[in-house]
């Protein structure tokens, strides 16, 4: 093992430690809106009529920061399980 390897290593697990942190939250949210979103949709199709018919609504767009922020997270965490495979590739 070199000191490279062990750099590389130590970098990966940062990342995907810090990614999956970062990325747990948002992601949480997001699920929270859709679901409520769900249940708005849901009521409306029952009610037979539209409520809101002036373009996004909050809450959609809540939900639309809340996916990005999950999506930086996911890729701070695949390029730290990337940065350990190339710890384990290089000799």
């Amino acid at each position: 093992m070199s000191p490279i390897n062990l750099i590389l290593w130590g970098a990966g697990v940062v990342l995907i430690v810090g990614g999956y942190t970062r990325a747990r939250g948002p992601w949480r949210r997001y699920q929270e809106i859709k679901a409520q979103e769900d249940n708005i949709a849901r009521y409306e199709g029952w009610r037979g009529s539209r409520l809101r018919d002036d373009g996004p609504s909050a809450a959609s767009l809540m939900a639309q920061q809340m996916r990005r922020r999950a999506q930086v997270g996911g890729l701070v965490t695949i390029v730290g399980f990337a940065l350990v495979f190339v710890g384990f590739a290089i000799r």
